[in-house]
């Protein structure tokens, strides 16, 4: 008898296809094997994600091929496949269950869309199977039993699928030639001078990088220029009000965007407007208007994320884990990794079952009574009704908007799940009701010709905001205004003139790198291009959160220390795209590209572009790359530099060789150099020989940190082990020897733990600018702990030290400066193994700290497994031995040397497994 095999994309799908197909009478009940389903007609299995990836290079002899320019392009006659060696298991049990003899027709039930069908016929093409196979496609849009038994029932034939197949592939083999060429080109090139510097290019990586990059250098360039603000309180029959001065009859200056109508540029005119309006009585006229807010349109995971992000701090992948968890393991939500704000257009019915379901529920902790009286009213209000805003089949792509399945959530649900499940219901809800009401105020202070503008806003009829509990009233505090009629007068009770300066652009986060990486079509000039990248932009919804944090894995961004949903782009990635920008490869670069290809690749989708044209495009544009990062490192190259007269610090040769990056022995048998480029310095030739010959220059004053940002220093040259090596001198360090000469018993302000999990107390010092712990050894610096006594500009008391060391951390302190200028609050914290400050800020209104950090656990889990677990890891801590005033002894132990682990090759990035 033969069967059918059904193939899912993820475990959890399997399991619903088995539970709602075996209820079909001519199917029957589904039996559990180890790893798959099975009744008399059918095997339903899984994959996990991806199996099979493209394989990696290798020359003719199968051997890997060298990351060196003379092995580029690499552009292989015919791509090959490998199973993915995390998912082989996986892999091995679909073909032994494509091999069995009853097995005549397999069903991909994989994802609807680009990627599942790539999952499924890159599995189907490696497994090679020799007998002939009936293909069928289910194509389903939610996991809910009516939509799995609607795809049963209308089942397209493999043929149907092959044009979204040939785009898939397309996709994916040309990630793979642009990807793997310029990043091998890239890294030949910042490797021609010795080491090996990975340096990652892709289509969709690089683009975001140079997003960032854009606005790091309007950040890094900003000038801040000071002015002033001059408010005032007024006096009116029914309360007070303060306003600020402002010009009324402003107009924007295309040439200075700093310019504001509020700001007062000259300290004098600021003084002048105090001293005119001072102990003045004002004319108030009043400005009423009516407003109107529609709801905001259901989530996308692009939205999802940005939402999240914006109202708990969550990164964007850890939104996409929790989205997952609450679709996958809970059945809470439909498919997350989806690009469409809308429903189809046959899904009201389901829509109505959904919001009936959740209006009979028992409100709990999860689902609170404001949601359940929300859903309430829409069904006895017969609110949920076919509207283009909301059904509408036409903007509906692979997978239509995340909503709530309609099952009831468990009142334990995990916080942050709960959280992000909550925030969907909401807009689920929200956008079913009328639209918000509001009277927006604006009134205008007049003393003589002087005008102080007070804007406000007051919800009058809450609509849609009524699922989110608010109330008729003000909208919130901030816009809370008394009562004025038009014409009154008001006393003029204070008026204060304020210091300020201007600031730069904020930086990127999360969520507004989401946001600009979903309109990266705005900035394509042309038409077509930007019309393909208005679904898509940079990447997909299900990449975009991967793309981010490959970026910070190649160390081309990072997260900031202070403020951790900052991006920050380092020196690294900003070298990367001026290097690109000097090659003349910026299309590697640029959104156009992608735009170009998501143009192209629908256009195959629609059986109106072939497959191998696209590919020769693709193939040209690899072999541009590749000929013009050649011939720039040729030129680097082959520069003839002055040679540098000193001798060799190691085997006394004199001169040394200069090319554009090192200065290096032209014995062939010594390895000694010095690099000329150190923190964003080029060393000049006098300052590359004083260093040689004295070891030691400087200060020098412009070399550049992490941010950016200049700073002074000395430079040293040491031979550490076998290396030569570059080491920075600030101002103070030998202050900091002195003070170690120096301390006394009588400094000692307390005595702290050695480690957390240690009994080994330890003194603490406390001199003249710090705090010091010279037994709190580190790997960076044996010469122990030091806290300065001022930290952002914030004095830290005697007090507050004590609780640092004892406890691990300060009380919540006021008063410290960001590097941008804003004030904030903060708990210091200290990391005793590293010996390293760091920021806890105190947790949100009803939030808290465990589940709203960006860096809590980015998978669901009880909380008491995760306290098991952190009670095992404590258990596997060592304990150092006990000491007083002496430096700790560190325990040498000698390890064979590890394996340098191979270069990360770049992974197409919509090919990761989800």
């Amino acid at each position: 008898m033969s069967k059918l095999l059904i193939i899912a994309e993820k475990p959890s799908v399997a399991t619903d296809l088995a539970r709602v197909l075996g209820k079909l009478p001519e199917m029957g009940k589904f039996k559990k094997q180890k790893d798959y389903f099975e009744n008399d007609h059918a095997y339903v299995a899984s994959a996990l994600g991806h199996l099979v990836a493209l394989r990696m290079p290798t020359k003719d002899d199968g051997k890997k091929l060298p990351w060196s320019m003379t092995h580029l392009p690499h552009i292989p006659k015919s791509f090959e496949l490998e199973p993915i060696e995390r998912s082989l298991a996986k892999y091995k049990l679909l073909v032994r269950l494509l091999k069995k003899k009853d097995v005549d027709t397999v069903v991909n039930a994989c994802d609807a869309g680009r990627e599942g069908e790539l999952i499924f016929r890159y599995l189907m093409d490696m497994a090679n199977i020799k007998k002939d196979l009936t293909i069928k496609r289910m194509w389903m849009q939610s996991m809910t039993d009516g939509s799995i038994l609607e795809a049963w029932e209308n089942m397209r034939t493999g043929d149907e699928m092959n044009d979204l197949a040939d785009a898939a592939v397309c996709r994916s083999q040309s990630d793979w030639l642009i990807g793997l060429n310029g990043t091998r080109a890239l890294t030949a090139f910042n490797s021609r001078n010795g080491g090996f510097n990975v340096t990652s290019a892709g289509r969709v990586q690089t683009p975001t990088l140079v997003i960032l990059t854009e606005k790091e250098r309007l950040i890094r360039n900003f000038v801040s220029r000071p002015y002033y603000e001059v408010h005032a309180d007024f006096k009116v029959e029914n309360g007070e009000y303060d306003s600020r001065w402002f010009v009324e009859d402003f107009e924007k200056d295309e040439e200075d965007n700093q310019k504001k109508a509020d700001r007062i540029w000259t300290l004098e005119e600021a003084e002048a407007i105090k001293s005119r309006c001072e102990g003045k009585t004002g004319i108030v006229e009043e400005n009423k208007k009516p407003s109107k807010q529609a709801p905001p349109q259901l989530f996308d995971l692009t939205s999802l994320q940005r939402e999240a992000g914006n109202k708990f701090g969550f990164s964007a992948k850890r939104t996409l884990q929790l989205a997952q968890a609450l679709y996958d393991r809970y059945k809470l939500l439909t498919y997350p990794r989806t690009d469409s704000k809308y429903l189809p257009e046959d899904y009201v019915d389901t829509v109505k079952g959904t919001v009936l379901t959740i209006s009979q529920g028992k409100p709990n902790d999860t689902l609170n009574s404001t949601l359940v009286s929300s859903a309430k009213w829409l069904i006895g209000n017969n609110k949920i009704i076919p509207t283009k805003r909301v059904f509408n089949t036409k903007k509906v792509s692979d997978h239509f908007a995340i909503i709530p399945t309609g099952k009831l959530p468990p009142a334990k649900l995990d916080e942050a799940a709960a959280k992000l499940y909550q925030l969907v219901l909401q807009r689920f809800f929200a956008i079913f009701y009328p639209h918000a009401e509001f009277e927006v105020t604006r009134r205008i202070t007049r003393i003589g010709n002087d005008s102080f503008l007070t804007a406000g806003r007051i919800l009058v009829v809450p609509g849609y905001l009524e699922v989110y509990g608010r109330k008729p009233g003000v909208a919130a505090d901030k816009d809370e205004l008394v009562y004025v009629a038009d014409g009154e007068s008001a006393e003029n009770l204070t008026v204060e003139m304020r210091a300020n300066e201007t600031k730069p652009p904020a930086r990127f986060n999360d969520s507004t790198l989401l946001s600009a990486m979903e309109t990266a079509g705005k900035r394509v000039d042309d038409d077509e291009l930007r019309e393909a990248m208005s679904d898509r932009g940079l990447g997909t919804p299900a990449t975009r959160a991967a793309i981010i944090e490959n970026l910070i894995r190649q160390k081309y961004v990072f997260r900031n220390e202070i403020n951790k949903r900052e991006l920050v782009v380092s020196n690294k990635g900003i070298a990367l795209v001026d290097l690109l920008d000097e090659i003349g490869i910026t299309t590697l670069g640029s959104p156009e590209m992608t735009g170009e290809w998501e143009f192209k690749l629908k256009e195959m989708e629609a059986g109106r572009l072939d497959k191998d044209q696209f590919m020769n495009e693709i193939i040209e544009l690899t072999n541009g790359i590749v000929a013009q990062t050649k011939e720039f490192t040729a030129e680097k190259v082959n520069r003839i530099f002055p040679d540098l007269e000193t001798a060799c610090l190691e085997c006394d040769s004199s001169p040394l060789k200069q090319t554009d990056g090192v200065f290096e022995c032209k014995n062939p048998e010594c390895n000694f150099r010095l690099k000329k480029h150190i923190a964003s310095h080029e060393l000049t030739e006098q300052e590359a020989r004083d260093l040689i010959v004295n070891k030691k220059i400087g200060p020098i004053t412009d070399f550049k940190n992490r941010f950016g940002q200049p700073f002074e220093a000395e430079l040293t040259f040491a031979k550490e082990k076998k290396t030569w090596k570059v080491a920075f001198v600030f101002e103070g360090d030998d202050r900091r020897e002195e003070e170690l000469k120096n301390i006394r018993d009588d400094q000692i302000i307390c005595q702290a733990k050695l480690t957390d999990d240690s009994e080994t107390l330890i003194p603490i010092y406390e001199v003249e600018s710090a705090y010091l712990a010279p037994a709190m050894a580190t790997k960076v610096d044996d010469r122990g702990v030091r806290i300065s006594k001022t930290i952002l500009k914030r004095e830290i008391p005697t007090e507050q030290a004590v609780k640092l060391f004892v406890d691990g951390k300060t009380d919540l302190m006021p008063g410290f400066l960001s590097k941008k200028g804003r004030k904030f609050s903060a708990h210091l914290t200290i990391d005793r193994e590293k010996g390293k400050l760091g920021f806890e800020f105190a947790p949100r209104k009803n939030a808290k700290k465990s589940t709203d950090s960006e860096d809590a656990d980015t998978t669901v889990k009880a909380p008491k497994k995760k306290a098991a677990k952190k009670k095992k890891a404590a258990k596997k801590k060592t304990t150092r031995k006990k000491t007083t005033t002496k430096k700790a002894k560190k325990k040498s132990t000698k390890k064979s040397p590890k394996k340098k682990p191979a270069p990360a090759e770049p992974v197409a990035e919509e090919n990761k497994s989800e």
